[in-house]
């Protein structure tokens, strides 16, 4: 039997039972996983980053019709780019496979050891969270590192992937779980929700006892929801509003480049900087934002800076609080450091906010001072990257305070348990 099919679980009407089908084959999976040798995940892991490089061309195909659709559709140019594919980006995802497989295994690792004075022995070590559910949107990329993470650290997953890439993760699933079969494991640990039914989603949110934590990456509308009706455990994934501010020392040739990188490297993925802070004392903002025109972005700015350049349009109030993913930016003069943290704190999305200064002093007082889950020093917002970061891959950006913040990889998705060596010792 082919991975296409022992992976596809039946079709029944009820979305319901769909989901709880494959979230019993999930647990059975996950316990398996939960005692495979490393040598056997890193195994899975390599077959499926072989088995995707080996059909790229269907790959590819099966991503063509997702774009030809999207267009049709109307999707915006940033979520067009995160929908495509071409041969870079598929060796690239084939290559983070590969990457994970290099990490070290945090299943079973020892966090802590401790004897107390009883003679007790107490250590803490890390165990699979069991079944994790991904609902996310556009990228077909999450469909690998999802499952590469899933697989890495000892857990099965479900994933449900958005209609605008429904070829593309199918293509890229067929792979993966082929590779698993290939290496002896069972296809049932990464499973793709065969259904676009909005109801499936509900039912993953509502699946106590079978999934046991929901990770959505999308937009505000996807995180609400998830975060409205989830009677599972959720990590959420929200939107980057994320902040650049040009200190009054920064270097303006670094301050130039750094601004460019954060906005337009790529527009459309979660760590571009949305909006730019610039101290009033800085003493060349007019090329900042020149060099952003320049650069094809759109402008938005307040007062100071609408004053400086014709090229600028005024910003509205809600400008301060948007996730353009695409190529505008909301600019504001700020009164030093704590104009900055100020603005940070009202509008930041606690993702990822930088700091560009030459002043050592102003650096470690934002670093300490921003509560985000990555805060920057004289480095490009696009960096808020689980590779970049040296850890193969993620599945998101945590923003919340719980379990896991930042990247989510390898660790992220395992939690621990107690484990007590005794030698006959009684409680008196």
């Amino acid at each position: 039997m082919n991975a296409e099919a022992l992976s596809a679980p039946p079709m029944p009407g009820d979305a319901a039972a769909l989901i709880a089908d494959m979230g019993a084959r999930a647990r059975a999976a996950s316990k398996t996983l939960a005692l495979a040798p490393t040598a056997d995940k890193v195994a899975g892991l390599v077959a499926a980053a072989a088995q995707i490089r080996a059909r790229a061309a269907d790959i590819l195909a099966a991503n063509a019709e997702d774009m030809a659709a999207g267009q049709k559709n109307g999707l915006s140019g940033a979520m067009l780019d995160r929908l495509q594919l071409d041969d870079g980006r598929l060796a690239a995802i084939a290559d983070a496979i590969d990457d994970v497989a290099a990490l070290p295994d945090p299943s079973g690792a020892e966090i802590d050891r401790v004897t107390r004075p009883n003679g007790l022995v107490l250590s803490r070590v890390r165990v699979p969270l069991g079944v994790v559910g991904i609902i996310y949107e556009s990228r077909p990329n999450v469909t690998a590192d999802a499952a590469a993470l899933g697989l890495m650290s000892g857990n099965a997953v479900i994933l449900r992937g958005g209609s605008e890439a429904v070829h593309s993760n199918r293509a890229l699933h067929a792979a993966f779980a082929a590779g698993l079969v290939e290496a002896g494991l069972p296809a049932d640990a990464v499973q793709l929700v065969p259904t676009q039914d909005r109801a499936a989603v509900g039912a993953m949110l509502r699946a106590q006892g079978l999934i046991d934590i929901i990770i959505p990456r999308g937009g505000k509308g996807l995180v609400a929801r998830v975060q409205d009706e989830a009677r599972v455990p959720v990590l959420a994934h929200l939107d980057g509003i994320n902040h650049l501010y040009i200190d009054g020392t920064a270097d303006p040739a670094k301050a130039v480049e750094l601004a460019i990188n954060a906005k337009m490297r790529r527009t459309g993925v979660c760590g571009a900087t949305e909006t730019i802070l610039i101290d009033r004392a800085y003493p060349a903002p007019l090329a900042i934002v020149d060099a952003l025109v320049k650069a094809g972005c759109e402008v938005r700015g307040d007062k100071a800076i609408l004053a400086l350049s014709p090229h600028v349009d005024a910003a509205s109030a809600g400008d301060w609080d948007t996730e353009y993913l695409d190529a505008i930016v909301s600019i504001a003069m700020v009164d030093g450091l704590a104009g900055a943290l100020a603005h940070i704190d009202a509008h930041s999305s606690r993702h990822t906010d930088a700091i560009v200064t030459e002043d050592a002093a102003a650096a470690e007082r934002f670093l300490t001072g921003v509560d985000s889950a990555i805060v920057m020093h004289n480095a490009s917002t696009q960096f808020a990257d689980g590779g970049e970061f040296g850890l193969g891959a993620e599945i998101g950006i945590a923003t919340g305070r719980l379990h896991a913040r930042g990247p989510v990889a390898l660790e992220g998705l395992t939690t621990y348990k107690w484990l007590v060596r005794g030698t006959g010792q009684v409680r008196p």
